[in-house]
C-alpha cells in the first residue's frame, strides 16, 4: 500500500514510529485532495457570485465532500504526527507544542523534518530497520 494511504490502515494506531516519508506523503496527499475540492467549491461559488444567482446544489456537494474529508482525516493525521514525534524520541505530548501561536507550528515543522533515531528507542523499533549507533559499536 502507498505510503500515502497508510495512516488511514493505521487510523487510531498512536503507538509505534512513522517515517519522514510515510508522515510527508500523507501531508502531501491530504493538500492535494484539499485542493482541489476546495478549488471546485471556490469555482462555483464564484460562478454563483459573478451571475448573482444562489449556488448550485453541486458546490454544496463537493463542500460536503471536503467536510467528510478532513473529519475522515483528523485521527489518522493526528495518529501518523504522534508516529512522527516518536521516531524523533520524542513523546506524543509535543504535539500541543501547535497551540503556541507561530512559533509552535515551526517547532512541530523542525521535529517533522528532522531524521528519526537510528535503531530501537521506547516508542519501537526503527521503521528504517537501522541499527542503533550502540549496536554497530558493540
Amino acid at each position: 500500500m502507498p505510503l500515502m494511504f497508510q495512516p488511514y490502515t493505521k487510523y487510531a494506531d498512536f503507538s509505534g514510529r512513522a517515517r519522514r516519508m510515510e508522515f510527508w506523503m500523507f501531508a502531501l496527499f491530504q493538500m492535494i485532495v484539499s485542493f482541489v475540492l476546495s478549488a471546485i467549491t471556490g469555482g462555483a461559488m464564484m460562478s454563483a457570485i459573478m451571475t448573482h444567482t444562489p449556488p448550485s446544489g453541486f458546490a454544496g456537494l463537493i463542500f460536503m465532500l471536503w467536510s467528510l474529508f478532513a473529519l475522515a482525516s483528523f485521527v489518522p493525521s493526528l495518529a501518523v504526527a504522534v508516529r512522527r514525534l516518536h521516531d524523533s524520541g520524542k513523546s506524543g505530548a509535543w504535539i500541543l507544542v501547535a497551540l503556541v501561536p507561530v512559533i509552535g507550528g515551526l517547532v512541530l515543522l523542525v521535529l517533522y523534518l528532522l531524521d528519526g533515531t537510528p535503531g530501537d528507542n521506547q516508542y519501537g523499533p526503527d521503521p528504517k530497520g537501522r541499527a542503533s549507533l550502540a549496536t554497530v559499536a558493540a
